[in-house]
């Protein structure tokens, strides 16, 4: 990695691709639900943490789950189903992750920082655009992206207050069908290459 090969063209595409996927102004709705239930989440510990994962994923992401005999796609795939779950509490406000006496009130890791933000939607999209970027611009993208999600996470509470219940409630619906439909996508075209792996296993 040098900063030789710093591009801002790159830089920003990177960046805006990593945006568009993590969603930080997405995760609002689910961000807020949860400190309904009494939830905390610290906006600097998520940030941190999700920095944290990325980096390791993006060094010795595809090693790691080697190791387990779990490739990207099933990782994607697992991914998919945790956040089906969190969009269909979203939609129909309904609690599918109970509580009970030993669940912890921190959401900070669980589930914002996974599988929200660093979640396998956005690992594996970094690591699939490795192929178009020089390394520097995809870390310096993940960096900034992580300062946007701190500072989302920090306002939360004033852009509830701007926003007022009623928007935040629509905005809720709105992003648990978004969020559903990133699950859906998300398994659909990893169980499709998955069967075509398997396929092409047996044919040969």
């Amino acid at each position: 990695m040098s900063f030789a090969n710093f591009s801002w063209q790159q830089f920003i595409s990177a960046f805006l691709v990593l945006f568009a996927v993590i969603d930080a102004p997405g995760a609002l709705p689910v961000i807020l639900n949860l400190k309904k239930k009494g939830k905390k989440v610290s906006p600097l510990r998520a940030a941190c943490a999700a920095f944290v994962i990325f980096l390791i994923f993006f060094y010795v992401g595809e090693a790691f789950l080697n190791l387990f005999s779990v490739d990207i796609s099933s990782f994607a795939v697992a991914g998919s189903l945790i956040i089906f779950v969190v969009a269909m509490e979203m939609i129909l406000d309904i609690d599918i992750f109970k509580d009970n006496n030993e669940s912890p009130k921190d959401a900070t890791i669980i589930p914002i920082v996974f599988p929200l933000i660093a979640g396998a939607g956005a690992l594996t999209t970094m690591i699939s655009i490795r192929a178009q970027f020089a390394d520097i611009n995809i870390l310096l993208a993940i960096f900034l992206n992580m300062v946007m999600v701190y500072l989302f996470l920090k306002l939360t509470k004033k852009i509830e207050g701007f926003l007022g219940t009623g928007a935040i409630y629509m905005l809720q619906k709105f992003f648990g069908i978004i969020l559903l439909a990133i699950s859906v996508k998300l398994f659909t075209t990893n169980i499709t290459y998955m069967i075509d792996n398997i396929n092409n296993t047996f044919n040969h």
